[in-house]
């Protein structure tokens, strides 16, 4: 399969200092959760084969969250209306790639997962804690949809060595206080041999240490509140850039964040 890579990044976050430490998170000042980069056509191509060849490990949903996943169904496609390159018709949407993707309001999650390159998670209140009640998840990095299904924020990172007590009770007053028409958003980078955007891995198994260092892995991560169910949805944004293409101060930097 052909690498699927993006030209460069539009934000490099290990060279902001708003963004450069946990949990880095700002306000998404331009309201757009859902972007189109160079990189759609390869990206919604590999979603529509995952989705196709093994929906069970990259879309799930439980009973809970179904009003949230048919919220944010219709909150996408009145967004897809305004925005440039996407035809919204009463059955289908064509995409930027000129897809056709059949809507299915009985599967809201699957169908949102061929139409936009984010990975869509909601979270919904449960008790003191958020949890994870739908994902349509096709780019995971090192982590499966169906360990973590059904779980709260803090188990779900147990796994994560700087995810302590104090870093988990600041994420969740982050998303009890997040407000609808007021988005978030924060990224995480890693480096990885590879270019592979599908890289599940069961909790437990931990990411083999890169040795070539070849790309970084960027992931966009907004946070926004659904008005009606009052879910927080995690919208995943993924970029996969060579560390050659990147400015030589920031390849130096993030090689010297990862040393070898």
């Amino acid at each position: 399969m052909d690498m699927i890579l993006q030209d460069e990044l539009p934000f490099i976050p290990w060279m902001d200092p708003r963004t450069s430490r946990l949990p880095g998170i700002v306000p998404l000042e331009d309201g757009n959760w859902l972007l189109v980069d160079e990189a759609f056509a390869g990206q919604m191509a590999e979603r529509d084969r995952l989705i196709a060849s093994r929906p069970q490990d990259v879309v799930a949903q439980t009973p809970q969250g179904l009003p949230a996943a048919r919220e944010l169904y219709a909150l996408v496609l009145e967004r897809l209306r305004a925005t440039p390159g996407y035809t919204v018709r009463a059955e289908e949407v064509l995409r930027p790639d000129g897809v056709a993707v059949p809507l299915d309001p009985e599967a809201p999650l699957r169908t949102l997962g061929r139409l936009v390159q984010e990975d869509l998670c909601l979270m919904e209140a449960d008790g003191p804690e958020h949890v994870l009640t739908g994902a349509a998840l096709c780019f995971p990095a090192s982590w499966t949809l169906a360990q973590k299904i059904g779980r709260p924020l803090i188990s779900i990172h147990a796994p994560i060595p700087v995810y302590d007590d104090g870093l988990a009770r600041r994420v969740q007053r982050l998303f009890d206080a997040i407000r609808a028409g007021q988005p978030m958003w924060r990224m995480n980078y890693l480096i990885y041999d590879d270019a592979e955007l599908f890289q599940p891995r069961p909790e437990g198994d931990r990411r083999p240490r890169p040795v070539r260092r070849d790309v970084v892995r960027v992931e966009r991560q907004c946070l926004v509140r659904l008005p009606r169910t009052q879910a927080v949805l995690f919208a995943i944004h993924t970029w996969v850039v060579p560390i050659a293409k990147l400015p030589p101060d920031a390849a130096a930097a993030l090689l010297a964040l990862y040393p070898a």
